[in-house]
This record gives structure tokens, sequence and C-alpha cells, in this order.
């Protein structure tokens, strides 16, 4: 159940983001543009097509961005200072301790010639003044903490020994163990199946409600985010079309992209021959047209869609990058 939000200052700030990558074939922007913000205690969910610029976003926050990928412009606030203008050395004293980060693949996220509990070890050695004993102590209390049986014998355990339900515990175990202030979730129940998909996401929020995180939680399952999230950002082309609390957002989506997408999902106790589909497909990033991305897939496209992307806002706290919403 989503708690109800009430106005809070935020933790973390981003404004106008933009991430771009440097190609052979010519530069394109992966995010563009993306302005938002999350407070302690509440969860953001992030929802978009594979491709719409969702993990580049977090990677960006997180300044794990690679070449040929370059931040090229904005802002990323939080406890007051700019992650983006902060020396590596400072930034990774934030990196895995004040703000940590579940990847979405477990396996190839952990190192596979270490042991999870060596791994966990390291993420608390790196951020707190404790030895290595404490270290282990604390290591195999989060294993536990976050349901993982028998953490004595699982800490000396190889990823590959672990099943994929446990494996992401323990990517969630390694992400807690220095109390983070935000926690970024990237589609950390993707190729589980349902009953853990929800044993993860229950543990996540539980021990949010515990420690008072911010959360900004990646996902396209349209259904987890209606489940999780306190307010939505849905992502296209790289830029954020509509952002709204979960209610306003399901209840009412004012973007077009954003209703096709909630009419697209299968619902129960509705039967129908074939489900919606969005005309058409996603342009390539370096084929984005001017204005809003979404204009060559949209029916209610009109001639000034093609020139600038907008920001409207409907009513407080819902915006709509839309010229013609509904």
């Amino acid at each position: 159940m989503v708690k109800p939000t009430a106005a809070r200052e935020p933790i973390l700030k981003v404004e106008e983001l933009e991430t771009t990558f440097f190609l052979k074939s010519g530069p394109f922007r992966a995010v563009n543009r993306v302005s938002y913000s999350v407070s302690k205690g509440e969860t953001l969910g992030v929802v978009g097509e594979s491709g719409c610029g969702k993990s580049v976003t977090s990677f960006s926050l997180m300044r794990l961005i690679e070449q040929p990928g370059q931040i090229t412009h904005g802002r990323v606030l939080f406890q007051g200072h700019d992650l983006l203008k902060l020396p590596e050395k400072q930034v990774q004293k934030v990196r895995g301790g004040k703000m940590a980060m579940i990847f979405q693949e477990p396996m190839t996220a952990l190192n596979p010639v270490l042991t999870v509990g060596r791994q966990i070890d390291e993420q608390i050695l790196r951020h707190e003044a404790v030895s290595p004993e404490e270290a282990r102590e604390r290591s195999i209390k989060m294993l536990k903490k976050v349901g993982i049986p028998s953490p004595e014998d699982r800490y000396s355990n190889y990823p590959h020994q672990l099943s994929g339900g446990m494996r992401q515990r323990a990517m969630i175990a390694m992400a807690l163990s220095c109390d983070p202030e935000v926690l970024i979730a990237d589609e950390p129940t993707t190729a589980l199946d349902v009953t853990i998909q929800a044993q993860i996401l229950e543990l996540i929020q539980s021990l949010q409600e515990e420690k008072n995180m911010a959360v900004q939680f990646i996902t396209h399952d349209l259904g987890v985010i209606s489940e999780i999230s306190d307010r939505v950002m849905v992502m296209y082309g790289g830029m954020k079309c509509e952002e709204a609390t979960s209610e306003a957002l399901f209840n009412s989506p004012k973007h077009p992209y954003t209703a096709a997408l909630i009419q697209s999902r299968p619902q129960l106790g509705h039967r129908e021959h074939r489900l919606r589909t969005i005309e058409g497909s996603v342009p390539a990033p370096h084929e984005l047209p001017a204005g809003c991305p979404f204009q060559n897939r949209c029916p209610r496209r009109i001639a000034l869609c093609s020139k600038r992307p907008p920001e409207i806002e409907i009513q407080p706290g819902h915006r709509v990058a839309c010229f013609n919403p509904l």
C-alpha cells in the first residue's frame, strides 16, 4: 500500500540533466534535460519502454557513465552539493554510502570470483570506520535481514552458488549495508518469478519504512509501479513526458503515451481477443524528431508538436509535456 505523500524537502534534486553519447554516427542525447526530485521516505517510480533513458538517468546520478557517454548539462543536488561537480574521490564517499544502487542483473553486478560476504565487507570497510571482524558481523546481519537462510554459510558462498532470488537479496544487503539515504533500484525484480518478485518488493518497502529512505524505483512494469510508488515519472525518448502522484497518473493520465501504456496492459476480469498496442515503434536515439519524441506515434499530435517539447503543469504536482493533453 502506497503511503500518503506530504510536502517535504527533497533530499535529491535533479535539474536539467542531460547525458550524451558521442558515437561515430554522431552524438545523441540518451537523457534530455530531465528534472525531478525525491524526498525522504518517498518512492519515485520511473517507468518507460526499453531505451527511454531510465537506467542512463540513474547511472548519471551515480557518476557511472563511461565513454563514449558524457554528462553534458545539469545538476544533481544531494545534501547541498552538486554531485556532478565533486571530485571523483568525494563522489566515491557518497556512492555506495549515502547513495546506493541495486543493479538490474545481480549475476553480472556481483563479482564472480569473490564471495558474497567479502563483497559486502568491502562496501562497509570503504565507508565505515570498522574492523574487518565488525564488517563481517555486519555483513552476516544484513544477509539475515534481507531474508537469506543460513546467512553464516551464505556469507562464504560465491554468486553462482546462490539462486537468482538470493543473489538479488545479496545485492540489496550490499546496497543497504551502509544505511543509505537514497536507494536507486534499477529493475531489481527483472527475470524473477512472481512469488520472489513480491518478496523483493515487500523487502524493499519494509526496509525503506525502517530507515526512512528515499527510493527511486526503475521498471517497465506498470503493475509494480502502481503498487509501490508515491509519485511516478514516465519517460520516452530520453525525456520526461509526465509526472504525477501514482493515484493521479493511473486514474487520469494526461499524456497520450502514458494513457496508451496503461491501456496496453492486461486487466483481470476483462476478456479481449487482442491486447491494445501503441502503433509504430520507438525511433532510434539518433533519429528522434525535433520537438516531442512521441509525435510520430501520437494520435493527438498538432503542428506545434514538431517545433519544441512542451512542459505544462495541469495542476499542482501534475506535469505533462504535451501541447494537446488528454
